[in-house]
């Protein structure tokens, strides 16, 4: 057992946290949770033109070479972050410390390591295109894992000082529309590459973005030296985090991996657009993790171990609630949300109807992980290692089954679909009950009324799946969405839970450093 993980749990759970206290970290994962709604609002909007483009415009194939170097770069990205999209955090609340220099000795670890993947990419551009035809922008392409990695940490930190417009600002006006707009105008100059060089202006679009408000926050280097004997310690320290992010970001791209060694490109395309689809809910789990961090650190620094329980309890039920009526709303109508993106991606509704459950089933372990990686980290990486080993066995077993059955190779696609669900749900099963032994309290997100709001709406959506498809979309979407809501919000939303709409003071900013 790790000496993070003894601590935690030798240490007694304290009273009920003064109402205060209560009250500012309601406040502030609240106003946190509101923004981030618009934010994933506005996501959504500036996402579908995207989305429209690319699978219109430039096909499924080129959206499936597209995909696998995306896929590749944000692997690198994310191993390039060391563990700091949620760690910073962590180093930030540490007594005496220097919060300046903690924000760039974080950049400057980031983008060694972003240098580093950056190199490997740039001299094997196969790594990102395997079939082997590179040719174009398309080996510069891993010039953009340091504004990836960069915009995540500069995020983070802003989050410290609770300033969640910074995300919203980058991930959700400006990276969706600059991508969406760059699709278009780089139609008329390459269907070839126009996909790779939307993504890349996005991305460092989002990093100059995100680094203006963390340099408002913080300072800008200034005198700032590097620390070696520091950064080394960080890297360290961090490493386990920083394993438990890469094997989360995998859970959501070893689906695309394995199904690239059974099918072709355009059944990849085809399986890409439908998890685009569905991580548009994926978005709301994001949208708490900003604020969520902060707040469980400072609650475990002063001991306050039941108040962490009932955080992650309360939060990760938000989450479930609203991407539950997602998912409704876009899986219901799911050929008709498909079929804008084209007419050849239609057949990816069922995976697209897996996808969408996997995100609502995944909630949990998402919550719960916001704490475990400050409590339990070694075992919550355990749990990490066996849903990806657990994902990758039931993918490649049920492929094998629809192979065998003599089933087309579109069905391969919610074969992965599937057991990405069936890896998550044990995931969320583990992480929570492995959080509430260490915190001594009960952590529980799911409640009876989510079960009444979702069949009342899948059975009163299912009539708008009757209606043309252009109605379907217009009106089925809003009316699934209302019923949910109405639904939800009358049987399942209590006094705490209403908090999420009020307005509260703003919560007090952390200490400058």
């Amino acid at each position: 057992m790790s000496q993070t993980d003894s601590a935690a749990t030798r240490t007694p759970d304290s009273a009920a946290p003064p109402a205060p206290l209560a009250d500012a970290d309601a406040a502030a994962l609240a106003k946190g949770g509101r923004t981030n709604f618009l934010g994933f609002l506005l996501r959504l909007v500036a996402r579908l033109p995207f989305l429209y483009f690319a699978g219109r415009w430039y096909g499924p194939e080129a959206v499936g070479r597209f995909a696998f170097a995306v896929l590749v770069i944000e692997l690198v990205a994310q191993l390039a972050t060391l563990g700091l999209k949620r760690g910073l955090a962590e180093q930030l609340s540490a007594p005496g410390a220097d919060h300046r220099i903690v924000v760039w000795d974080g950049m400057f670890v980031a983008f060694l390591a972003s240098a580093a993947g950056s190199a490997i990419l740039f001299a094997f551009p196969q790594l990102m295109f395997p079939a082997g035809d590179v040719a174009g922008w398309d080996r510069w392409m891993a010039t953009t894992v340091f504004a990836i990695a960069g915009a995540d940490i500069a995020l983070a930190a802003c989050a410290y000082r609770y300033d969640i417009g910074a995300t919203v600002r980058a991930r959700s006006v400006v990276e969706p529309w600059v991508i969406s707009f760059a699709a278009f105008g780089f139609a008329f100059y390459s269907l070839r590459d126009g996909l790779i060089l939307s993504y890349a202006a996005a991305m460092i679009a989002t990093f100059f973005t995100a680094l203006v408000p963390m340099v408002r926050h913080y300072g800008g280097p200034g005198v700032w030296r590097p620390h070696p004997a520091q950064l080394i310690s960080l890297a360290r320290r961090n490493a386990p985090l920083a394993a438990a992010d890469a094997i989360e970001w995998g859970t959501r791209r070893l689906d695309l991996f394995i199904l690239g060694q059974f099918t072709s490109p355009a059944i990849y395309g085809i399986y890409y657009m439908a998890q685009q689809v569905a991580s548009l809910p994926q978005k709301l789990k994001t949208s708490f993790e900003p604020i969520l961090g902060p707040v469980i650190t400072r609650n475990l620094a002063e001991k306050r171990l039941g108040a962490v329980a009932a955080q992650v309890s309360q939060v990760g039920f938000w989450i479930i609630a609203a991407q539950a009526g997602v998912a409704l709303a876009l899986g219901i109508p799911g050929e008709a949300v498909m079929g804008l993106v084209g007419p050849e991606f239609v057949s990816g509704t069922t995976a697209l109807a897996f996808l969408l459950a996997a995100e609502v089933v995944a909630a949990t372990a998402v919550v719960s992980e916001a704490a475990l990686v400050y409590v339990a980290r070694h075992r919550n990486l355990v749990i990490s290692l066996a849903t990806l080993a657990l994902q990758a066995a039931l993918s490649v077993a049920l492929i094998l089954v629809a192979r065998s059955m003599g089933l087309a190779p579109i069905h391969y696609a919610a074969a992965v679909a599937l057991a990405l669900m069936l890896a998550l749900g044990f995931a969320s099963v583990a992480k929570a009950w492995l959080l509430a032994r260490i915190l001594h309290a009960p952590v529980n997100s799911l409640r009876w009324a989510l079960v009444w709001a979702t069949a009342g709406a899948a059975i009163l959506g299912w009539g708008a799946t009757k209606l043309p498809e252009w109605a379907e979309l217009l009106f089925g979407i809003p009316f699934i969405l209302g019923i949910y809501g109405w639904l939800i919000w009358t049987r399942g939303f209590g006094p705490a839970d209403r908090a999420l709409f009020r307005k509260h003071p703003e919560p007090a900013e952390a200490p400058a450093g």
